[in-house]
């Protein structure tokens, strides 16, 4: 592989909008690795960029110290001091001892460096002409505890020219250093300003365009990790609205939603409903409605009274199409103000009027059929065409759109990405009502509806390519939602930090 080598200077003002968050960096990170790129490729590229910023900014034989954290930060520090030790005098200061280096690639890094440690409590950092900061990354929050705090207050007071990876260390924090030039890798982190980064240069590090374009792995950086210290409900309650006509897509969204993990699910249903949908499960907790075959009227008032219980609410699965059913549902989603999964029936039941949707946060989950019902736009075949579209409806909406096929299309009204996981095998009756359950339970958890979107479609996809697997073609929507807690396994690990 070649270092990409790409640079470019941005100035911010009146770019605050372009920038992504800090997760999402984490997510870009992961996809890459995930498509092939490795981990080692990104800090080598990292860590040379910075070493050229150096070189062209300050010159060379300068006094240089690098401040590495234990994380990959110290991991770019460590390469950039490799790149820049040729050139310059250069000795390395380490937040915390070598022991506590994170992962494999910074201690790759690290060793290649070893020589040039100097005690980090005893050196005068103004005896130095440059310092490079690669103590934290992204992702600092509050207070900065020991030994950074000191760190960062004896950066600032060198009087050395310093540059910061990534981005200044501390930021987010109670405190963060002070650079003339922050080097960051891909694109600008959201709140980073001339003010708070100084001149920020931009290296391309050569992640993949694939990495940007495709949800995978690295989405699970939204993913909600339960606190140890939580009760019944404190992640997630969902609240689903459908039945009547079909009695197994309610109890198939609700099976979505508690094997991604939410701790309670009611279903309201129409009478006929009711005994099925109880029957299939003892974790359901199932509400008969005054309807007997249909949502009707007076059933709004009871639905309405149960929003405050829930923390998400999906209306749709199995609702079939009775005029007065469409009418009762347009009047639920008018009145909610929950975050809203409109999946299935419902979603022409909004068709006709989507000035309802004003004002809602959550997802529509259509396919093509769908959509055009939607829209009165039918749709291409390509993917590519079909994200301006998605894009459009997002804005006209308000809401997140999850446009199901072969590739899905989840687009907001500024971003869009594609999911490509699943097989011919989902086609199966029952697979859509799987994914909004997956879509409402993630809603549950606090997570934005976009993200929640993309990462129910990976989800989803890859439960069933391990039903695929292990069962061929003939697997069914339970083998999918049967399968989404080994979907998750696959690839939380990583994000379990203790």
């Amino acid at each position: 592989m070649v270092y990409p080598g790409k640079e470019r200077i941005i100035h911010i003002q009146g770019h605050e909008n372009l920038m992504l968050p800090v997760k999402e960096f984490t997510v870009l990170d992961i996809n890459s690795e995930h498509l092939g790129v490795p981990a080692g490729f990104l800090m080598e590229n990292a860590g040379k960029g910075v070493a050229e910023v150096v070189e062209e900014r300050f010159g060379t034989t300068k006094r240089i110290a690098v401040v590495c954290g234990p994380g990959n930060n110290g991991g770019d520090g460590f390469v950039a001091a490799r790149h820049l030790k040729a050139r310059h005098n250069v000795s390395i200061l380490v937040a915390k001892p070598i022991e506590r280096i994170h992962s494999d690639i910074s201690r790759d890094a690290f060793e290649a460096v070893k020589d040039l440690v100097v005690p980090a409590e005893s050196a005068d950092l103004s005896d130095f002409e440059v310092v490079v900061d690669a103590m934290l990354g992204t992702g600092v929050t509050g207070r900065i505890q020991e030994p950074y705090s000191r760190l960062i207050d004896r950066i600032n007071e060198s009087g050395a020219l310093v540059v910061s990876v990534d981005v200044p260390s501390g930021f987010g924090g109670d405190r963060m250093v002070a650079p003339k030039v922050t080097v960051t890798f891909h694109d600008v982190k959201e709140g980073m300003s001339e003010a708070n980064s100084g001149e920020i240069v931009i290296k391309d590090i050569g992640i993949p365009a694939e990495a940007t374009k495709y949800v995978g792995p690295g989405e699970f950086a939204y993913y909600p990790i339960p606190d140890p210290e939580s009760h019944k409900g404190d992640n997630g309650r969902v609240l689903i609205v459908g039945g009547g006509p079909y009695t197994g897509a309610p109890a198939l969204a609700a099976f979505g939603a508690y094997r991604i993990k939410v701790d309670l699910v009611r279903i309201a249903v129409p009478e006929r409903a009711f005994e099925p949908i109880a029957s299939y499960s003892p974790n359901f907790i199932v509400h008969e409605l005054s309807g007997k075959n249909h949502l009707v009227k007076r059933d709004a008032h009871e639905i309405e009274e149960m929003f405050p219980w829930a923390d998400a609410v999906l209306i749709g699965p199995g609702l079939g199409d009775d005029k007065e059913a469409m009418e009762t549902v347009r009047e639920i989603i008018g009145d909610c103000t929950k975050p809203l999964v409109i999946d299935a029936d419902a979603v022409p039941a909004v068709s006709k009027d989507l000035e309802l949707l004003k004002g809602k946060k959550g997802i529509i989950t259509p396919h093509a059929g769908e959509f055009k019902r939607l829209t009165g736009i039918p749709l291409p075949k390509d993917p590519e065409a079909k994200a301006p579209l998605a894009m459009e409806l997002a804005q006209a909406t308000g809401m997140t759109i999850l446009l199901k096929g072969k590739v899905d299309v989840i687009a907001c009204a500024d971003r869009v990405k594609f999911n490509r996981t699943g097989n011919a095998g989902m086609t199966v009756g029952g697979t859509g009502d799987v994914l909004a359950g997956i879509a409402v339970g993630l809603l549950s958890r606090g997570i934005a509806p976009f993200d929640a979107a993309r990462l129910a479609a990976f989800v989803s996809g890859t439960a069933g390519d391990i039903a695929y697997q292990e069962m061929g073609f003939g697997f069914l929507a339970t083998d999918v939602a049967d399968r989404i807690p080994r979907a998750v396994r696959a690839y939380i690990d990583r994000f379990l930090y203790v």
